[in-house]
């Protein structure tokens, strides 16, 4: 497996003659003498810097964690975020060197949607994987222009695969097996994409990973159904999987302008403490946009606000491998 080598890109910035500061000029625009470093403060230079961060031109280099780290983003509630926050922070890792794997376990296919992957009515999905033992390897696809980053992307099969699981030996632990045949030593980050309910996709999920991801939003009703996940997290560990851990909150659809936001932000990060990312991810027209175009928001406006709390976000989960560092 390839992983992502950032590539230099030159700035070929301009000062206009207002603000040069080694004379006037009877050119509208010139370029500064050489040996003068001049950096434009202007809101498309702004944007423009954003951009080359968000793309992976900065200076600073993302730690690979020592082992893959396999995390699960859960939250019963939809439209809270999930698949969004998935398939960003996915990419974000990617961008920075991190080999990463998404795992759709959602029947609607969203985050497959916004990844790219092509999903007909032939296509091999995660469905062939728990209900038909095929390979996690042979149904991974690499995300086109996104290098070290790959998908098992999800189709409308997996609408009947809770019940076809049912009957089925083990059927809590279906993807736990899958990754287990899977070297994932290729990779440092497992993240699956889980559907808004707490049935058996949700549960295996939950067996085969060693965190979670909660997105919570920023509004009242966003709350109500916390308890029962985290209910659920604690049944999934007694029962099936003594090491999982709730590792990382992300607020989501933030909106500053509401009191109600910062409230529902006060009160997550009063209870849940150090586990709240400090990042907010603001509400942003672009970030939705984006899967309509078969694209992640950092690929589709990598300049945006939107795309700019991700990346913040995912540099945030890098820096907080529990163990160290790969060289």
């Amino acid at each position: 497996m390839n992983s992502f080598v950032p590539q230099n890109q030159s700035d070929g910035a301009h000062v206009s003659r207002e603000t040069a500061p080694w004379g006037d000029t009877d050119l509208d625009v010139m370029a500064p003498p050489p040996g003068i470093d001049v950096e434009v403060d202007t809101p498309i230079a702004r944007a423009a810097r954003a951009a080359m961060t968000v793309r992976g031109h900065g200076d600073d280099t993302w730690p690979r964690p020592a082992e893959c780290r396999i995390m699960s983003v859960a939250n019963q509630k939809g439209g809270v975020g999930k698949t969004t926050t998935t398939v960003n922070i996915a990419v974000s890792l990617a961008m920075h060197g991190n080999r990463v794997l998404v795992v759709d376990l959602d029947p609607q296919g969203n985050a497959s949607t916004a990844l790219g992957m092509e999903r007909g009515a032939d296509s091999r999905s995660i469905y062939h994987c728990l209900v038909e033992d095929e390979s996690i390897r042979d149904l991974a696809r690499p995300v086109p222009d996104i290098p070290g980053l790959w998908c098992v992307p999800a189709t409308i099969d997996l609408a009947g695969a809770e019940i076809e699981l049912v009957s089925l030996v083990a059927r809590e632990s279906r993807l736990k097996r899958a990754f287990a045949a899977y070297d994932v030593s290729d990779l440092d980050y497992i993240l699956i994409d889980c559907p808004p309910s707490l049935g058996l996709l949700t549960v295996n999920a939950m067996v085969a990973c060693d965190e979670v991801m909660i997105p919570i939003q920023c509004e009242y009703y966003a709350l109500e159904g916390l308890g029962q996940l985290l209910r659920n997290v604690d049944l999934v560990r007694s029962h099936l999987n003594p090491t999982l851990d709730i590792s990382t909150i992300l607020l989501t659809m933030y909106d500053g302008r509401t009191r109600l936001a910062s409230q529902v932000a006060d009160e997550v990060r009063g209870h849940f403490g150090d586990l709240v990312l400090s990042t907010l991810v603001p509400r942003s027209v672009r970030v939705s946009e984006a899967p309509s175009y078969g694209q992640s928001v950092m690929t589709y406006d990598p300049g945006s606000t939107g795309a700019v709390a991700y990346m913040e976000a995912a540099r945030e989960i890098a820096h907080r491998a529990k163990t160290g560092a790969r060289n």
